[in-house]
């Protein structure tokens, strides 16, 4: 049966077919259910199959949107029920390539009941298998859940977009104009919504992210087996300010500790003052959570909240040890962030990281105040490993703001002054919580990559002894 191609390239868009040829390695595609779907709609407007990726396995289907538009029928969702549930059974990540114009509405409830049964399966495989949805056309009504429910989306500028409610909708319910790629494009979801994890100027682009994104998360089952640390000392203090109130690029620490070239950043767009990803230490793959004091001087807002809890998660899930590197100020102080429910919203990142029975190896750089301190996989939330730069400030706030607290009858600068000197020098360093024993050791700046790569291989066979026999906590969602 042949495709329709040369319509889709009239869209400035790749096919189905020829998008899984450039995701996958060449020639290693084996195609699934190729049948006629109802009423002889060719393979029901979706490709199904597997094949490898630098010789991993891997799942994949994509929607056809040349095909009734790629719509999603009974049949259609059944062949993607079917992916998913090998995927399951053999343990392996699985891709989906949407572009569908939604359920096939001449189907009627069929069409619903075919969302339901794949988000069930979703669900199922999450925390199991790794699932990766790349929006390569409109995804839109209920469609836009699965990939809500996978672990990470991807979209391509001006060609991608995502929404409950389409634009003309949008208008009657609201008389606000707005089309696609305003209401819900690339732009919007990777800066605003925080919805997609990545997006990507053409398509090529993104097939190969996602193909380094496979080969990282694949890494993760390789057993430790270097004895000694490539690269032991490399010089992170030129990076960091020793003036606490000066900013600098956490980018540049992480760009050090990490093997060259292997930060695969997440989310980078969305709440900049927090930094996730994937990288590679000494070839050991890990998940990096770090403050951006660039941004809002590293604080802890809603939006860094969910976007840091969600990723420790993920890492648990897949056994991912975490790397977190600290210099936080405290939770964003804002009448709006308190409207938005930065309560709950923190206390996200609070069960994330006690939760978490996976390796956690917690490096304190310079502030780590307050509330913020804890959340940051403090030793108090299960951290194996705390170490702390000697310029390492563990305090329940900054100086200033304590002296203004404990003293608001001095309105004598000068006593104000040598106040603030007086706490700085008792109170804002790390000697008490090495002294009891928060932090494990202070360690030299240029050492940090030696003593993280020793903890991870010290680590490398640790088991969860403590776990309380339940079927699963509550999150503060």
């Amino acid at each position: 049966m042949e495709y329709n191609i040369e319509l889709q390239h009239q869209k400035g868009k790749l096919h189905a077919i020829e998008r899984i040829e450039k995701l996958l390695d060449k020639n290693s595609f084996y195609e699934i259910n190729h049948s006629m779907g109802q009423e002889n709609i060719p393979y029901d407007g979706v490709i199904t199959g597997y094949g490898y990726i630098e010789g991993i396995l891997v799942f994949v289907y994509a929607q056809d949107f040349t095909v009734k538009g790629g719509t999603v029928g009974k049949k259609h969702a059944r062949k993607i029920a079917r992916v998913l549930n090998l995927a399951i059974e053999n343990r392996a990540p699985v891709i989906g390539i949407n572009d569908s114009g939604g359920a096939r509405i001449q189907e009627g409830v069929n069409a619903l009941s075919g969302y339901g049964e794949i988000f069930y399966l979703n669900t199922r495989a999450s925390g199991y298998i790794p699932q990766i949805s790349i929006i390569a056309g409109p995804c839109a009504g209920g469609a836009v859940y699965s990939p809500g429910i996978t672990d990470f989306i991807f979209m391509i500028k001006e060609k991608s977009s995502m929404y409950v409610t389409g634009p003309r909708v949008v208008e009657q319910a609201t008389g606000k104009k707005c089309d696609a790629q305003s209401l819900g494009g690339a732009i919007v979801h990777s800066q605003s919504s925080g919805v997609v994890h990545a997006n990507f100027d053409d398509e090529n682009q993104c097939f190969l992210e996602t193909r380094k994104l496979i080969c990282l998360l694949e890494n993760r089952n390789r057993k430790i087996i270097n004895k000694y640390c490539k690269k032991f000392y490399q010089d992170f203090q030129k990076h960091v300010p020793t003036n606490s109130r000066k900013t600098y690029d956490i980018h540049l620490v992480i760009e050090t500790l990490l093997d060259q070239s292997s930060f695969y950043e997440i989310q980078k767009e969305f709440a900049p003052n927090a930094v996730i990803g994937f990288g590679v230490l000494s070839g050991i793959t890990i998940g990096i959570v770090a403050n951006q004091p660039l941004h809002c001087a590293g604080v802890l807002d809603c939006d860094a909240s969910d976007k840091i809890a969600r990723f420790i998660r993920f890492c648990d899930a897949f056994n991912i040890p975490i790397v977190t590197l600290v210099d936080v100020p405290g939770f964003m102080p804002s009448v709006d962030e308190e409207e938005k429910g930065i309560i709950r919203h923190g206390a996200k990142i609070l069960f994330a990281y006690a939760e978490a029975t996976v390796t956690k190896i917690t490096v304190v750089i310079r502030k780590a105040y307050g509330g913020a301190y804890i959340a940051m996989g403090s030793k108090e939330l299960g951290a194996d490993i705390v170490l702390a730069w000697p310029t390492a400030e563990i305090a329940v706030m900054g100086a200033e703001a304590a002296v203004d607290i404990l003293y608001h009858k001095e309105v004598d600068n000068k006593i104000r002054q040598k106040k603030v000197e007086e706490y700085t020098y008792e109170f804002i360093n790390n000697k008490m919580a090495l002294k009891e024993g928060y932090i494990d050791k202070e360690i030299e700046p240029n050492n940090m990559r030696k003593e993280i790569f020793d903890a991870l291989n010290m680590l490398k066979n640790k088991k969860d002894l403590k776990k309380i026999p339940k079927k699963h906590g509550n999150i503060p969602l």
